[in-house]
């Protein structure tokens, strides 16, 4: 517990250095294209056009999903995946990648991984704003349940740090643990309710297995701010309840295996 204590203040007490850090790292990543900060958002909005064709017209051939146009429905819950996605492929190398200010820095490491998580955040609030505006006209206007999205973007954001605190340090000892953090990560998009809906197609029994997955979680609550008109975290309590227990066990893995090996960082890279 003294690990996630120590990590859990580094992180809260450095919140300012991080957000001025996230804000470097957007522009920097940036400063050789002529469109810059724009391909953040360009780049999703090609995905989605391409999912929506492949998916909303090819497999699905047009049909709504629980009376509400595919596109709209996709769109509440992928939006949260091009958050998720980069955050952890990006936070997953954030110390091997950052070798120069490990060496010269005199803050604590634990904050790399979480501004370069951080640094994800601004692509995926313009993408937010973008389809709040596109649901005023999509027939589901701002309603007293688009205040539970500020609750479930922070849920991400804690929900990636945690599991970037783990594979970061991961990825620094085992370097092959990156390769398989870019590979595996993919699957979660098609395991996870995005570009498909949970319906009556799936048997009693596997619907508990996938809820098990917290993208699950996040992206219901996303499309429940939405459209579907409940607070989705008190209806559903006990899943609530499962969600945050998974992340603070993750982040005291997170925080125990960064305290034991940080030291030795400069060392194994």
């Amino acid at each position: 517990m003294n690990a996630v204590r120590t990590v859990a203040k580094e992180l809260w007490t450095s919140i300012p250095l991080i957000n001025r850090l996230a804000v470097y790292e957007t522009k920097i990543k940036n400063k050789s294209n002529y469109l810059g900060s724009f391909w953040e958002i360009i780049s999703p909005l090609l995905f989605i056009a391409i999912y929506w064709f492949a998916f909303g017209y090819g497999i699905r051939q047009r049909s709504d999903v629980d009376g509400i146009p595919f596109l709209t429905w996709m769109l509440a819950g992928i939006i949260l995946w091009f958050f998720i996605q980069p955050g952890v492929t990006n936070g997953s190398k954030a110390i091997f990648s950052k070798i120069k200010m490990i060496s010269k820095m005199n803050f604590p490491t634990s904050i790399i991984p979480a501004y370069v998580v951080i640094s994800r955040l601004f692509p995926h609030l313009a993408l937010l704003a973008i389809t709040i505006v596109y649901m005023q006209f999509a027939g589901h206007p701002v309603s007293v349940y688009y205040l539970q999205i500020p609750y479930f973007l922070v849920a991400a954001i804690l929900l990636v740090i945690s599991v970037v605190m783990i594979t970061s340090t991961l990825t620094v000892i085992v370097r092959d643990f990156q390769v398989f953090i870019q590979s595996s990560i993919r699957v979660f998009l098609y395991l996870t309710p995005i570009l498909w809906p949970m319906d009556n197609r799936l048997p009693d029994w596997l619907i508990p297995v996938m809820k098990i997955n917290p993208m699950y979680y996040l992206v219901e609550g996303y499309r429940a701010s939405f459209f579907y008109g409940e607070w989705y975290f008190i209806t559903n309590a006990s899943y609530t309840l499962y969600f945050w227990a998974l992340v603070f066990v993750l982040f005291s893995i997170g925080a125990v295996l960064h305290v034991r090996f940080r030291r030795h960082f400069v060392d194994f890279l």
